[in-house]
């Protein structure tokens, strides 16, 4: 069934923007930093600022993508409109590929910070797996049966962030950085050329998040204004911050004979070794508080992490399967949890499946690290091209936000990350072997998907994009639906809500009560109206999520067309919307009995969204039952 309602509403405005970019990418420093460290050893600090300096590059050309094409999908709709669908396909399979890294290595995380409160088992192995799994797997069951205030949690990640990030600076500049931390060249302890070439791909983990903004653009208010000026506060913030905890982290943990503890002891939970490192500078009981702060701080992030990163997923395989390049499936959206419950399972299962292979190889968080930078790096790289690109085949394409020194900048990106791509490739064995695999696996879905749609494996697929309402039917301003139990109400809803949305309407959820003959109008039938106003109260917490005012009423009737029609004169309704069943074209009929008295004595205009057959069976058993009302 092709679902009407995306659930994408332009509700961020810039302020909310620029807290989701540092929020996310600020996420990433939580379990990044020890990686790099472990590699780059004292120059952990430069190496962080040179990746930092190539993604505020990349981000030019993200954020005129993005506000040119504020649809979800970021890197992979760039490069399947500048090119064609498998090039497409193959940005958005490893882009994937790097949301699922970030939910094993984020989840990886969460034990070890738990460990620095106190609770030092959990980070033992294998126990610190075994949490881990627990995470993506609590975390991936919750997104199935609700969606979080994603926007508000955006923030309050970001405050969490930016409050322990400036705990580490302030008082590891004052305590530990001295003149001697700032040093340049290789010195005694300093890592090799072949370390630092180790080292750089795996700095770009300590930016992940760029995608995760890139596909907020479908619900940013003002996506060519707020957006750029939003993604360069964000990101501009978190390479400072970067680099000044970099330091404080070199400070605290010189290295010494080709190694230090802040990569080693530290590289599962690398800024609460640096808070203990200050706290040993401080009285206990103030040492102790600074390393609560910036662990429980760690453990939030983290698990904010896994949520947004289920849900990045969630996104991107959205676009993917809404331009014929993943099954079905993954394009129908949960009218609760607004994901597609086949990406939630799947991003899980395969999440779960990267971080135990990982583990079993041996340090997993530097495996996963290598491959996220061959998907990045790779994302990267075709995205920015793809920006240049349209520039020169889409001249006429409106661009809210025109990167500067483009197309220099754009080439000088593409080229930028292609080399240090090279770098990974050449150093890394994960990036050189599982990478490409992955993309084998990933042209194997897309062709048999192609195959299963009668689609060739180079076409062009376009979304349906329906007009619910032809321009000349009018403005709505009132929408009145009847709210049903089960998944045709659902989505009957879901269509109305869409509706108000575009048209700035409100709605009027009706639950309409039959009474039968043989009972009088006003007799006792409180189990039914208690479920009723459930079932308001249910639809004015969806329409609340999005800015949609709903009013709701629970009418007693003998027949419910009846009292549909009476409400919707009563009210002054512009619109009616309803669904029909199925099970109707069983009995040689189209609509139901209701809908079609609605149809004849509507006073206002009725959509009516009507479903094939084999469509929400479990509906149509459960009506044929007699558990729904006619």
């Amino acid at each position: 069934m092709a679902r009407r309602f995306e659930g994408l509403t332009r509700a961020l405005g810039g302020g909310s923007l620029a807290s989701v970019a540092y929020g996310e990418i600020g996420s990433s420093l939580y379990f990044a930093l020890g990686v790099v460290a472990l590699y780059a050893l004292g120059l952990t600090p430069w190496v962080l600022l040179v990746a930092g300096l190539v993604f505020l590059l990349v981000a030019l050309s993200y954020a005129e993508g993005t506000a040119a094409l504020p649809e979800p999908g970021g890197g992979a709709l760039f490069v399947r409109r500048a090119f064609n669908d498998p090039a497409g396909f193959a940005t958005g399979w490893v882009l994937l590929l790097d949301y699922l890294i970030v939910t094993a290595l984020a989840a990886l995380f969460v034990p070890h910070y738990v460990a620095a409160l106190g609770w030092e088992r959990l980070g033992d192995s294998p126990w610190d797996v075994v949490v881990a799994v627990g995470v993506v797997v609590t975390l991936a069951a919750l997104r199935l049966v609700r969606r979080p205030r994603l926007y508000a949690l955006a923030v309050a990640v970001a405050v969490v962030a930016l409050v322990a990030h400036v705990l580490l600076i302030a008082l590891g500049g004052a305590l530990l950085v001295g003149a001697d931390t700032l040093t340049f060249g290789f010195e005694d302890g300093e890592p090799a050329w072949e370390e630092l070439a180790f080292a750089l791909p795996l700095a770009m983990l300590a930016y992940t998040g760029l995608e995760t903004v890139a596909n907020l653009s479908a619900e940013a208010r003002e996506p060519g204004r707020t957006l750029p000026r939003s993604v360069f506060a964000g990101i501009g913030a978190i390479v400072a911050v970067s680099v000044a905890i970099g330091v404080v982290g070199v400070a605290a943990f010189p290295a010494q004979d080709g190694t230090t503890d802040l990569g080693e002891r530290w590289r599962l939970a690398p800024l609460a070794g640096i808070a203990e490192a200050i706290g040993a500078e401080l009285p206990s009981a103030l040492g102790d508080a600074v390393v609560a702060v910036v662990a429980v701080s760690g453990v939030l992030v983290l698990l904010a992490a896994v949520a947004t990163s289920l849900s990045g997923a969630g996104r991107l395989t959205y676009s993917l399967a809404r331009h014929g390049m993943l099954p079905h499936a993954f394009e129908r959206l949960n009218r609760r949890t607004l994901l597609a419950p086949a990406a939630i399972v799947s991003t899980a299962g395969v999440a779960v499946v990267l971080l135990v292979a990982a583990e079993v190889a041996g340090r997993a968080a530097v495996i996963l690290a290598s491959l996220y930078s061959f998907g990045v790096l790779c994302a990267f790289t075709a995205a920015q091209l793809a920006v240049v690109r349209l520039r020169r085949t889409e001249p006429g394409l409106e661009r809210p936000f025109r990167a500067p020194w483009m197309p220099f900048a754009g080439l000088a990106g593409a080229a930028l990350t292609a080399a240090i791509l090279v770098l990974s490739l050449a150093t890394h064995d994960a990036a050189r072997i599982a990478g490409p695999v992955w993309l084998i696996v990933g042209f194997g879905v897309y062709a048999l998907v192609r195959r299963r749609q009668g689609e060739a494996l180079t076409a062009r697929v376009r979304p349906g994009a329906p007009d619910l309402v032809p321009s000349a039917e009018g403005e709505y301003r009132s929408i009145l639906v009847p709210v049903k139990l089960g998944p045709i109400g659902d989505e009957v809803f879901a269509t109305a809500l869409r509706l108000a949305e575009e048209h700035g309407a409100a709605i009027t959820a009706v639950h309409v009560v039959p009474v039968p003959l043989d009972r009088g109008l006003y007799a006792d039938m409180s189990d039914l109206e208690a479920r009723a106003a459930a079932s308001i109260d249910e639809a004015r917490a969806l329409a609340e999520e999005h800015r949609v005012e709903v009013e709701g009423a629970v009418v007693r009737a003998r027949a419910i067309g009846s009292a549909v029609v009476g409400e919707a004169r009563a009210r002054g309704a512009d619109l009616v919307v309803m669904g029909s069943s199925p099970r109707w074209r069983r009995r040689s009929r189209f609509f139901s009995p209701t809908v079609e008295y609605v149809l004849a004595n509507a006073p206002c205009e009725v959509m009516v969204i009507a479903y094939p057959q084999g469509v929400l069976e479990e509906e149509a058993l459960a009506a044929d039952r007699g558990t729904l009302s006619r």
